[in-house]
């Protein structure tokens, strides 16, 4: 199982970044896949995830309205669209997946994401948000 996160950068303020998380190893068209980010001295945090077949998705409140999760089945790749960036967006950025299905390919529970159920498999891409 691997994730390989890529599309990161050096932004100013206002711009856009769009993150690739490509699958590889397992039938990633099956699983929900999720975006964590960590920022320098903070803790990793969940930001958004998919669910399998693209019906349910989630964002965390930091990002809601400003950055969008899609994926492409076909080619086993999930995209982070990130708009109107922030200096606090600047983070390394992973992709991750819910291995155990537990939920059945869905990312959403009760209006809240186990985050604790994913699992990083691979590095991440550094965003950077600067003037």
């Amino acid at each position: 199982v691997q994730l390989q996160a890529s599309g990161g950068g050096l932004v100013r303020p206002g711009g856009s970044l769009r993150l690739s998380c490509a699958a590889s190893g397992f039938e990633a068209e099956y699983y929900a896949i999720g975006w964590f980010r960590q920022a320098p001295g903070k803790e990793r945090e969940g930001v958004s995830c998919i669910s399998d077949t693209s019906s349910e998705t989630f964002y965390a409140d930091s990002v809601k309205g400003r950055f969008t999760i899609s994926r492409d089945n076909a080619k086993r790749t999930v995209y982070l669209q990130m708009n109107s960036l922030k200096p606090e967006d600047t983070a390394v950025y992973y992709c991750a997946v819910e291995e155990s299905r537990i939920y059945g390919g869905a990312c959403v529970i009760n209006d809240d994401v186990y985050w604790e159920d994913f699992r990083l498999r691979g590095q991440g891409t550094l965003v950077t948000v600067s003037s």
